[in-house]
């Protein structure tokens, strides 16, 4: 049985894929078992992944979103981002079908592998 470290990096080394408007968008149980890939997200709506990051200061959470936007960028996929001191939250979901796809999940682990790379900018407890 693979770790979920395992699963994880298997998500995150997977490329998004290019919807089109007549694929069906993923149902709650479809979309379980990459939710539990992927640490800290959530579903609303059931149909948009979002997730908060916090950090120590508005420098790094801008920082990050600009590393969120090169991934992005890179994968052909965009998430809607909010920023404000010390916090970015991000919002994903497949616009043209308006709601959740594979590239989404995978989207959100390459997300969360930047962030597990910058552990000095982040906020402390």
């Amino acid at each position: 049985m693979e770790s979920k470290s395992e699963a994880l990096l298997a998500l995150e080394e997977q490329e998004c894929i290019p919807c089109q408007s007549n694929n069906p968008r993923f149902t709650p149980d479809e979309y379980k078992p990459y939710l539990e890939q992927i640490d800290g997200w959530i579903v609303e709506e059931e149909k948009m992944l979002v997730k908060t990051y916090l950090f120590s200061n508005f420098d790094n959470a801008m920082f990050y979103a600009n590393l969120i936007a090169a991934v992005a960028e890179k994968s052909g996929h965009h998430p809607d981002l909010y920023i404000r001191w010390g916090e970015l939250s991000v919002f994903l979901w497949t616009h043209k079908i308006d709601g959740l796809s594979l590239s989404d999940f995978i989207l959100a682990a390459k997300i969360d592998r930047e962030y597990d790379n910058m552990p000095m900018m982040r906020k402390t407890m």
